[in-house]
Order: structure tokens, then sequence, then C-alpha cells
């Protein structure tokens, strides 16, 4: 459930310009917005404890599965094993569900990255094999001409997007910073735009001064979007990073404002 900030206010200037306004919530706001995030459930804009440990179980399996096929594939390279095990590799998020901010039943955006050795080409075969083998797996549509490739498939109930990227390192660790503009370096097209879905969502969320009032503000946003039939990448309209960012930059403009914050009381 939503909280208030604490009293203290936000004081460090995010984005080019300064705040407009630096002011906290009066109590009104405070109270609408309490009930504001009340009418957002009915819209199924909110998942269950049960419905969220059920995505992160699912993305856990997807990791191991993952890293076992990463190992698999690197002893098949003549890699021994014992180097083998070490080479890593990781599932990483990103989109509304990295955001925080996904709708009951939204399928997930995901990353597969891997060190140099694991191929793009492996991963549409070897991999693509795996997958078709594991019970929980169905629905399974490879993408490998798109854009940014992808693989398309529903996991044990979940709609999984897994994209892939293969880092110019001989090693991934489960605390691989993508952020690191160096990790671009000898990099594809294909692999630095999939690697820039990851990068784009945690610059967001590091550039807004409250995450809670963002998540809020955003949630209801896209509602009110798509109810106006104004939210479509494909239709010619905003998608949801688009509406992130605008959302993250108003955000930065009023940094303690909260997310039913009257307009005309911080103008």
């Amino acid at each position: 459930m939503w909280q208030p900030s604490p009293t203290n206010t936000q004081t460090m200037n995010l984005g080019m310009t300064a705040p407009i306004n630096t002011e906290g919530p009066k109590q009104p706001d405070i109270d609408l917005t309490l009930a504001l995030e009340v009418a957002l459930h009915p819209h199924g804009c909110f998942e269950s404890e049960a419905e969220l440990n059920h995505r992160m179980d699912v993305l856990s399996r997807l990791n191991d599965i993952v890293k076992t096929w990463i190992r698999d594939t690197s002893v098949a390279k003549n890699m021994p094993e014992s180097l083998a095990g070490n080479v890593g590799g990781k599932i990483f998020t990103f989109g509304s569900y990295r955001l925080g901010v996904h709708n009951k039943g939204a399928d997930i955006d995901t990353l597969c990255v891997a060190p140099r050795h694991i191929l793009r080409e492996d991963y549409f075969t070897s991999f693509l094999e795996i997958l078709r083998t594991t019970d929980e797996v169905t629905d399974i549509r490879p993408v490998p001409s798109a854009s940014v490739p992808v693989l398309k498939f529903c996991f044990d109930g979940i709609d999984i997007d897994l994209l892939f990227a293969r880092l110019a390192l001989k090693e991934v660790s489960d605390n691989q910073d993508l952020s690191d503009p160096m990790i671009l370096k000898n990099l594809d097209v294909k692999c630095v735009k999939s690697l820039n879905g990851c990068r784009v969502t945690d610059e967001i969320l590091k550039q807004v001064p409250n995450v809670a009032n963002f998540r809020l503000t955003l949630r209801s946003i896209k509602l009110w979007a798509k109810k106006h039939g104004i939210y479509s990448n494909v239709m010619g309209f905003l998608g949801g990073v688009s509406w992130a960012m605008l959302t993250a930059r108003v955000c930065q403009l009023y940094p303690n404002a909260a997310p039913s914050t009257d307009r005309k009381s911080v103008v």
C-alpha cells in the first residue's frame, strides 16, 4: 500500500532543470492518493501476493534453465567443466515488471545475458530445443529476424518475452552491472538494442526522486491512456516506456508531490 513520504522534503535535483515546486502534499492530497490506489484495484492494476510470488518463482526457474544451458553449451565447445561451471549467465527483467507497474496477467520482458562464447545462433537452436522439451513451456514463438531478436513463450502460465545479449566478457556474474557504458564496447547492434531495455528501465528508476510515488502515478496514467485508446506504439500512440519517461520527468519537477496532488496547489 502507498505511504506518504517522510516529512523531510526532497532537495536533490534530478533532470536537466531544477524542480518547479518542492512542497510536500497536503492532507487532502494524501487522502485522494489513498482513494486513488483503492480505485485502481478493480481494474487489475495490482496482483496478489501469491501471483507476485508465482512470477518470482517462474523467473527463478527460467534463470536456472539459462545457467544450465550456458554451462552445457560451454562444455560442448570444449571448455573444461571446472571453468564452464563459473562462466555464469543471468536473466534480467525490464519494462513494466522491472518498473513495478505491471498489471494482473501481464507478460514479463526479460533478457538473457551470456558470456562472449555463447552465440545468438546457439540461443535460437540449442536453447530453443531445451524450451521445447520443458514441460512448463508452451506456445513458443521464436522471432530471430527481428531488429531485437526474441523468444516468446508461456512458462507455467506466465507470458515471457526473452531477448538475448552476448557480452564481450569471459563471465557474467549474478551481480553484473548493465548500466556501465563500457559493456557496449565491441557488441553488435542487436545486442546493444537488447541491452537498452534493461539500461533504460534502470535509469528511469534512478532518476525519480520517489519510486513509490512514481509507480502509483504511472499505474494511474497507463490506465487512463488505455481507457482513452491512446496507449499503443503499434497504433502510433505513446507506449509504456514513453509514458514512463514523461511521468518520471513530472516527478522530477514536483519531487515531493503525492500522486493525487492537485495541480492548482503546486502552480
